[in-house]
């Protein structure tokens, strides 16, 4: 499970010593000087905070840095999981009820205080976590499930439900959540809801687009929007609930839940395989869903360089014995063990056969099919062993997929950033995703956060997609990493749109990315 940080660069600068702390990541207005704080919103003062201690209590629901020096605890609300962005918080409130949340955010609005939504603030765009002096409103306390129907497979949840537990919630009830990340240990399903996650099930399940049934939610101003229904139809005007799948908080802070949640299945399976090009992994994926169809629930990739990398940090033995450019993992899923075994058996055989695939193993019990998981699972964790990662998350037409990761390799290669030694900061560029949805994880481990590799990739990667027409966000968000770039992916009409979206539901840009923070782009929403 990649739930770990990555190891960033020690105090001294380098990587040979112990991580350093939160307090040696750079602050995000020093890394990015052009962004200036938007001085319509009012400065933090004592009486703010006696408001919000009088509201949720004097304990660990307010950490107050305002009249005390709180920096120790302030330190993991102000910086991101990347410890890439870091603020400068000075309160933190954790309410613990969509009542407590909504007199909350109507005494920011009547104070014009900003805010920043912060569920298991795993996310990987800066989305989540400060860059100025905002609140930061956390979900953590409202962390109930609150009903389940076994017959419709109909889960009500609190926003800040860590998904691990709900899934192991549903698993002695015979079912699954729709959705599994590699951070499925911290994340919330507020925050999975809030950024549209799709991650490992999404082949099968679906996006929660189409799972979730109804949210509730409360609204900058304080007003507390219901539609937490668990119908699956009710075609009774516009569905506005899907305004806030995907906004990042931006419309308002997702508190209530329901979605459906289908039975887990009896019968699962995995294969890992070694390929030589990746027009056998295509080859390899049409042959899959023709062959496995209905049965098929993941098929992941992984270049060669993401396995060499998750093998040089771990050391643990190899799925296969050969190495290959490619690997693919094959999960199916279904209800008969033995119709489902053969049916694997059959492609396996297949494409052995036809020479698509050079070499492969099938996990015997459920401990091999963890380990070969791992492989896939594990590349994040194992990416931040060097120092600092540069994550792409994109969606690309499938033939073109692994196009950039050759083209940001040479890239880079040609500028003399990649190599051995501390003059080289670029350590590798890989690609890993989830193939069955055309969505692509360009990384570039590094040596630490380098603005000469920063100026090489940006905005060249995101000009690469708009030539292809594809999009420089799939799973993750825009947060404040993709925030200025949003123009990339869609249209003028379509940002003029979001803009009113944006602003009938909070007009003065409280709930944003960061909201104290002046647009510093003609193509940025808030």
């Amino acid at each position: 499970m990649a739930v770990a940080k990555p190891i960033q660069p020690d105090a001294d600068g380098g990587t040979s010593g112990a991580p350093s702390s939160q307090k040696h990541i750079k602050f995000t207005s020093e890394q990015y000087p052009s962004l200036k704080r938007d001085n319509k919103f009012t400065e933090l003062n004592t009486d703010h905070v006696q408001f919000f201690k009088e509201l949720l209590g004097t304990g660990s629901a307010v950490i107050d840095g305002v009249s005390t020096d709180a920096t120790a605890d302030l330190e993991p609300f102000n910086s991101d999981w990347m410890r890439k962005y870091k603020g400068h918080t000075k309160l933190v409130i954790k309410p613990g009820s969509t009542e407590e949340l909504s007199k909350a955010l109507k005494y920011c609005n009547d104070n014009m205080l900003a805010v920043v939504p912060q569920g298991g603030n795993s996310g990987l765009v800066g989305g989540s976590v400060p860059v100025y002096d905002e609140i930061v409103v956390s979900t953590s306390r409202m962390n109930n499930i609150r009903s389940f129907d076994p017959v419709s497979g109909t889960l009500v949840v609190d926003a800040g439900c860590v998904l691990e537990t709900v899934d192991h919630f549903l698993g002695d009830k015979g079912h699954i959540f729709p959705l599994d990340l590699g951070a499925k240990g911290s994340c919330q399903i507020g925050g999975n809801v809030a950024t549209n996650a799709g991650g490992l099930r999404l082949l099968r399940y679906g996006s929660l687009h189409g799972n979730v049934l109804g949210l509730e939610v409360v609204l900058p101003d304080g007003t507390i929007m219901d539609d937490l229904t668990t119908l699956r139809k009710n075609n009774t005007g516009y569905d506005l609930k899907q305004l806030f799948i995907g906004a990042e908080g931006t419309l308002g802070m997702i508190t209530g839940i329901s979605l459906l949640c289908p039975r887990r299945s009896p019968a699962v399976n995995v294969a890992f395989f070694g390929l030589e090009s990746f027009e056998h992994v295509q080859r390899a994926y049409r042959e899959a869903k023709g062959q496995l169809s209905e049965i098929l629930s993941a098929f992941e990739l992984m270049d060669g360089r993401s396995q060499d990398l998750v093998y040089e940090v771990t050391g643990k033995k190899r799925p296969l014995e050969s190495e290959h450019p490619f690997y693919c993992l094959v999960e199916t899923s279904g209800s008969n063990v033995e119709h489902d075994g053969a049916k694997l058996d059959s492609f396996v055989d297949h494409v052995m056969e036809e020479g698509i695939v050079a070499d492969g193993v099938l996990a015997q019990d459920e401990t091999q099919k963890q380990s070969l998981w791992s492989w896939r699972e594990g590349i994040t964790e194992c990416l931040g062993h060097w120092g600092g990662v540069y994550k792409y998350d994109l969606s690309i037409p499938l033939a073109q997929l692994y196009d950039l990761v050759e083209d940001t390799r040479a890239r880079l290669t040609s500028a003399g950033l990649v190599g051995e030694g501390p003059e080289k900061p670029v350590v590798a560029v890989l690609g890993y995703g989830h193939m069955g949805d055309g969505n692509l994880h360009l990384n570039i481990a590094t040596r630490g956060f380098n603005k000469a590799v920063e100026e090489k990739l940006e905005p060249f990667v995101y000009e690469w997609i708009a030539e292809r027409k594809g999009s420089i966000s799939a799973e993750h968000g825009l947060g404040l990493q993709k925030k200025a770039y949003i123009g990339y992916s869609r249209s003028e009409t379509m940002i003029r749109l979001m803009k009113q979206v944006k602003n009938l539901f909070d007009p003065v840009c409280r709930i944003s990315f960061p909201p104290s923070m002046q647009a510093d782009s003609e193509w940025a929403i808030d």
